[in-house]
């Protein structure tokens, strides 16, 4: 099977995991809904305040007769809310995994407790694994809003900017949706945020695999929150075969190897 393929498998093992788990399905729904209605919240305040932001940030129209004050302020409008909206799409992950990180932590253990051999601990305390997964978790919008920057430029090329560049940001967005996910599992076996995307990099295609057919649902957040409890355990499933592979599939010489890194991260990791 194709690497593609192999990640795609690891969608729908997690979903299968939790159907046949019911009760951390459940478990794992709390955070996304948490999350849910609080980006609900914020969306439907936009929408109410986004004439008045735009009044507010546009005290030149004032004066501007009809209509074109009307179709500058209400282009603004909706392009706020598209903005606010955009926003919680490429964020609500991050933040559902911040908000449940106990509750995906449970989740991930018990899934490795299924499949046998020792469950992995990092040693950290709660506060500092939050930290930790706040940190990385900016860290990694910061390069999606990097390369967001640079495939909208590009989205201007006549042609290619139609039909190449949505591509490319799907595939760069399930790259790094598929981090966010196993950084719960890999997180634990001691591995920053740089030594996972190493590890991530080395098996690409497996890694897209998985993740851009997740950011394609994930487009709905009400999606999103039934199949993030799957996701985690698909991507815990993905994460023991990425760092602990099996004896006659561990890396060859130059290559890297993931079992080394066994230990929490050091003070200069921390930092």
């Amino acid at each position: 099977m194709s690497d593609l393929g192999a990640g795609f498998g690891y969608v729908m093992k997690g979903q299968r995991w939790v159907a046949q788990h019911g009760r951390w399905f459940g478990f794992g729904l709390l955070p996304g809904l948490v999350t849910l209605v609080v980006y609900a919240g914020a969306l439907i305040g936009l929408g109410y305040g986004a004439d008045d932001l735009v009044g507010w940030a546009t005290p030149f129209a004032d004066d501007w007769s009809s209509p074109w004050q009307g179709l500058l302020r209400t282009g603004l409008t909706a392009l706020v809310f598209v903005l606010g909206l955009f926003l919680a799409v490429i964020t609500f992950t991050a933040v559902t995994l911040l908000v449940g990180q106990p509750f995906y932590e449970s989740l991930s253990e018990e899934v490795e407790r299924g499949e046998g051999g020792e469950v992995p601990e990092s040693g950290l305390p709660l506060w500092r694994e939050l930290w930790i997964s706040a940190r990385d978790s900016v860290r990694i919008l910061l390069r999606v809003a990097l390369y967001g920057i640079i495939l909208f430029a590009c989205g201007f090329i006549p042609v290619a900017g139609q039909t190449v560049v949505p591509v490319i940001g799907f595939c760069v967005s399930g790259f790094f949706l598929a981090e966010e996910l196993t950084a719960v599992a890999l997180q634990r076996r001691g591995l920053v945020l740089k030594d996972r995307l190493v590890l991530l990099r080395g098996r690409r295609m497996l890694a897209l695999g998985f993740g851009v057919p997740l950011v394609l649902s994930f487009l709905v957040p009400l999606v999103a929150v039934f199949l993030m409890p799957g996701a985690v355990a698909g991507a815990t499933l993905l994460a023991r075969d990425l760092a602990d592979p099996a004896p006659d599939a561990r890396p060859g010489p130059g290559a890297l190897d993931p079992v080394r890194v066994t230990q929490p991260p050091g003070p200069g990791d921390r930092a």
